[in-house]
């Protein structure tokens, strides 16, 4: 199994979906939230949100999430972690044009480092949707 402690900062990156149920917002629609975040520090990167009815982030999206990052770290990884069956078109391309190698891994071992993240994504959403007194 995967852990934090078996990387350098910067030695790998992951992307995964940061939420459970989707974003409703009353104008736009509802979203999933995409994270990259770095697989030593587990430090979140940088975020879109993309469309539930889209699979990935455009072509766009996963640029800027890439320079975002990029801009924070200096440099980008050797490898991004991906799960598997996601994200299948831009965010892969994007990232080998750029001279990191794509990994495909099954979510659950990525989830030692998503885990903390969603779980307070999840407090956060639930705290905000109880009615105020």
């Amino acid at each position: 199994m995967l852990h934090p402690n078996q990387f350098e900062v910067n030695e790998a990156w992951i992307v995964f979906q940061l939420n459970d149920e989707p974003i409703q917002t009353g104008r736009d629609g509802a979203f999933n939230c995409v994270c990259l975040m770095d697989a030593a520090s587990c430090f979140i990167l940088g975020n879109a949100l993309v469309p539930v009815d889209e699979s990935e982030p455009s072509r766009v999206e996963v640029q800027r999430l890439l320079r975002t990052a990029l801009d924070q770290r200096q440099e980008f990884p050797s490898r991004l972690f991906v799960p598997v069956a996601q994200f299948q078109t831009n965010l892969p391309e994007e990232s080998e044009r750029q001279g990191i190698e794509v990994v495909r891994l099954p979510e659950g071992q990525l989830l030692p480092f998503i885990r903390e993240a969603r779980q307070s994504f999840k407090q956060y959403s639930k705290a905000r949707s109880l009615p105020l007194n």
